[in-house]
C-alpha cells in the first residue's frame, strides 16, 4: 500500500522588529543631555583642582596666621614691659 506522505508545509515567518516610536525631539534631547553630562564632568574636575589649590592656600595662611599671632603677643609683651618700667612715652 502506498504510503501517503504529507507535503512539507512551512509557515511563513514574519520578521517583526520591535520598533519603538521616537519622539521627534528625542535625538536632540539625548545630544543635549550628553553635552550636559560632559560639561558637569569637566566642572567636577575643575572643582577638584580648585579644592586642592584652596587646601594649599589654607596651609600657607596657617603660617601667616601663626606669625601674626606671634607679633601680636610680642607687641602686647612690649607694651606691658614699657608700662611696668614707666618707659612708655606717647608717640612723637
Amino acid at each position: 500500500m502506498p504510503r501517503f506522505q504529507q507535503p512539507h508545509l512551512t509557515t511563513p515567518t514574519l520578521s517583526i522588529k520591535s520598533t519603538r516610536l521616537e519622539s521627534p525631539h528625542e535625538h536632540q534631547q539625548n545630544l543635549l543631555l550628553s553635552r550636559i553630562i560632559t560639561n558637569v564632568e569637566k566642572l567636577n574636575e575643575a572643582v577638584v583642582v580648585m579644592n586642592k589649590s584652596l587646601q594649599e592656600i589654607n596651609i600657607q595662611n596657617m603660617n601667616v596666621e601663626l606669625v601674626a599671632q606671634m607679633f601680636k603677643n610680642y607687641q602686647s609683651n612690649v607694651l606691658f614691659h614699657l608700662e611696668a618700667t614707666d618707659n612708655l612715652k606717647p608717640p612723637s
